[in-house]
C-alpha cells in the first residue's frame, strides 16, 4: 500500500469518526494496522478511537507501540502520553498511569491538561499533597478568574506546602 493511499485510509477514518460514525472509523483502522503494523501514526489513531469507543484495554497496547516509535509526531506523541496515562488510571493501573503521565509533563511541561490528568493519577495513589500542588499551580497560572488572579501568589506560595503554620 503506498503511503498516498495510507493518508486517504487515515482521513477517510477521521471523516468517519467526525461523522459520528467511530466503529466504521475503528474498522478502517484495524484494516491499516494490519497493512501497516508499525506505522506510529495508524499506531496513535487506533488507540484513539478505542478510547473514544470505550474500549480502554484495547487503545493500551496502540498506545504503546505509538510511543515506541522516535517518528511519532510532536502532537501525535503529546495526545498518546496523555491517552495511556488517562487509560491506566481508568483500568486502575495507577502506577503505570503516574508514571506515563510523569513522562509527558516532563516532555511538555507547558500542557495543562498532562498536569491535571497526572493530579488525578497522583490522589488514586495516595500521593494527595503532590496532586494538590499540581492543581493549584495550574489554577494560579491559568485561571482568567479575576479573585484568584488577585491572589495568585499567596496561592502559588501555599502549594509548595500546604501544611506550613506560622
Amino acid at each position: 500500500m503506498s503511503a498516498d493511499k495510507k493518508k486517504d485510509l487515515l482521513d477517510e477514518a477521521d471523516r468517519l469518526r467526525e461523522e459520528g460514525k467511530p466503529e466504521e472509523a475503528r474498522k478502517r483502522l484495524l484494516a491499516l494496522t494490519a497493512a501497516y503494523p508499525g506505522d506510529a501514526e495508524v499506531a496513535c489513531r487506533t488507540a484513539w478511537i478505542h478510547d473514544a469507543l470505550g474500549l480502554e484495554s484495547e487503545a493500551v497496547p496502540y498506545y504503546e507501540r505509538a510511543l515506541a516509535h522516535p517518528e511519532l509526531a510532536t502532537e501525535d506523541r503529546r495526545g498518546s502520553l496523555l491517552g495511556l496515562g488517562s487509560t491506566y488510571r481508568v483500568l486502575g493501573r495507577y502506577g503505570q498511569a503516574v508514571e506515563t503521565l510523569r513522562r509527558g509533563v516532563e516532555e511538555f511541561p507547558d500542557d495543562g491538561a498532562l498536569r491535571t490528568f497526572l493530579a488525578m493519577a497522583l490522589f488514586n495513589t495516595g500521593e494527595h499533597d503532590e496532586a494538590m500542588r499540581l492543581l493549584l499551580e495550574l489554577t494560579a497560572s491559568t485561571s482568567q478568574d479575576p479573585y484568584v488572579q488577585q491572589y495568585r501568589r499567596a496561592i502559588e506560595h501555599y502549594a509548595k506546602d500546604l501544611h506550613e503554620i506560622v
